[in-house]
């Protein structure tokens, strides 16, 4: 593996970060990275009432696997097992936590010299600068974020209600 951009580190103790906007001291542990392919995985640990403002990144997407604790993503509350993916320039957040959370976060990008691929979101709009924000109203909070079913779209599968949910939101 030497020489090929892997790195693996054993996980250990989580880092402080700085967020650009966030309030609450986040933590992250860095899992491994690829920097040939810009790829990271980290496990991020959101601090109890911690807050990210919505943001977007240019150099590519993110996926999020919430491990435990529960993650606000624009309003809508995730417990463990949650899954969200965010194309490059779409609008996503804020990303909020009530007691705490652990995700297991994906980026197909990489920070460099401490600088990262963050920029803040004023009013909603995305990156290709559509004006769209790529999210829609805020949820009523009767969702399967909550621990209940989601409310039946007419769709027949459970898959095929999680993908109108994601379209709704903006997920990919």
């Amino acid at each position: 593996m030497a020489g090929d951009g892997l790195r693996m580190e054993k996980a250990g103790e989580a880092l402080p970060f700085e967020i650009p906007g966030a309030s609450g001291e986040f933590r992250i542990q860095i899992l491994n990275e690829d920097r040939e392919k810009g790829v990271v995985t980290s496990i991020v640990h959101l601090p109890a009432g911690g807050r990210i403002p919505a943001h977007f990144h240019e150099a590519g997407s993110e996926m999020h696997y919430v491990l435990d604790g529960d993650l606000i993503e624009d309003g809508e509350t995730l417990s463990a097992g949650a899954f969200l993916t965010h194309a490059k320039g779409v609008v996503h957040g804020p990303h909020e936590s009530r007691g705490g959370a652990r995700v297991l976060t994906v980026q197909t990008w990489q920070s460099e010299g401490g600088e990262f691929d963050f920029h803040p979101a004023e009013g909603g709009a995305s990156a290709s600068g559509s004006g769209a924000s790529g999210k829609a109203p805020a949820s009523d909070g009767a969702d399967a974020g909550q621990g209940q079913q989601p409310a039946s779209t007419g769709t027949a599968t459970q898959e095929e209600a999680a993908a109108e949910r994601g379209r709704e939101k903006g997920y990919t």
